[in-house]
């Protein structure tokens, strides 16, 4: 793994850490972190209520660029991960859905955007 590749995968995991955090002082209760399908991964899994929340998180250089960072094919694959994440956990199958999105950009708090596609 190159070094540039690295510093990444550590940044990744710092924004993270961070996301989960700041959810967690909002009262959710993180369920899982980093989930692997076949599909893709699911950055968060957080509880909150009624509500079971697919949370991708962006490790980006202003709140801007990360609110442009997915695409359609990132719609895609999260859609289709947390489908497979629900079939796996079943206890989860009644409640609400959504799925949200975490910027963290260097010197602010990270940016929780509610319902931040489908």
């Amino acid at each position: 793994m190159s070094e540039a590749r690295r510093r990444r995968y550590r940044l990744g995991l710092r924004a993270e850490w961070l996301a989960a955090w700041a959810l967690r002082l909002k009262g959710y209760r993180i369920v899982a972190s980093r989930y692997r399908t076949p599909l893709g991964e699911i950055d968060l899994v957080a509880r909150r209520g009624r509500a079971l929340v697919f949370v991708e998180v962006k490790a980006r250089s202003t709140v801007e660029a990360g609110l442009e960072a997915i695409a359609a094919d990132g719609y895609r694959r999260i859609e289709a991960a947390a489908d497979l994440y629900l079939a796996a956990h079943a206890r989860f199958s009644g409640l609400d859905i959504r799925f949200d999105l975490v910027v963290v950009a260097p010197g602010r708090w990270p940016t929780h955007v509610v319902n931040a596609f489908f």
